[in-house]
């Protein structure tokens, strides 16, 4: 993606446009723009699944996505400007920044923003079980 020109960037409007998203923010991840800096990077780090997917579209910098394979062994994602990953309700996962640290993103849902994140475990959840079927089905 165009992240230079996210505001008109005909294939973002698209994404935006079958995918459904209809809200989206932006979010600075840096010492000197995000308030309680230290605290949130922590937060970031631990490892979660939410209810609803997680879209990231990163506009500037770089940072890691960490997420569980099927053997619950981490994989690492490497992300950086004019990336977008959704991350699929009920995954567990966290983020971090790289050495830079400095990541710029845009943050995209359908419908309402949900910021509920459920620190493992947290298996009990429709979404949790969903997930772990889809893995279960694709392995067939």
């Amino acid at each position: 993606l165009d992240a230079d020109n996210y505001e008109t960037d005909p294939c973002l409007k698209e994404i935006r446009r079958a995918e459904n998203y209809s809200w989206m923010d932006i979010v600075t991840i840096h010492k000197d723009k995000l308030p309680n800096y230290e605290e949130k990077i922590k937060t970031f780090y631990e490892e979660h699944l939410h209810l609803d997917d997680e879209i990231r579209y990163i506009l500037d910098g770089s940072g890691y996505f960490d997420v569980r394979d099927k053997d619950d062994k981490w994989i690492r994602i490497s992300m950086e400007k004019g990336d977008m990953i959704t991350l699929p309700a009920g995954i567990y996962h966290r983020f971090t920044l790289d050495e830079n640290n400095y990541v710029k993103a845009m943050r995209l849902f359908v419908g309402e923003p949900v910021w509920t994140a459920y620190n493992r475990p947290a298996d009990d959840f429709p979404a949790r079980k969903q997930y772990m079927k889809f893995l279960a089905d694709e392995a067939q």
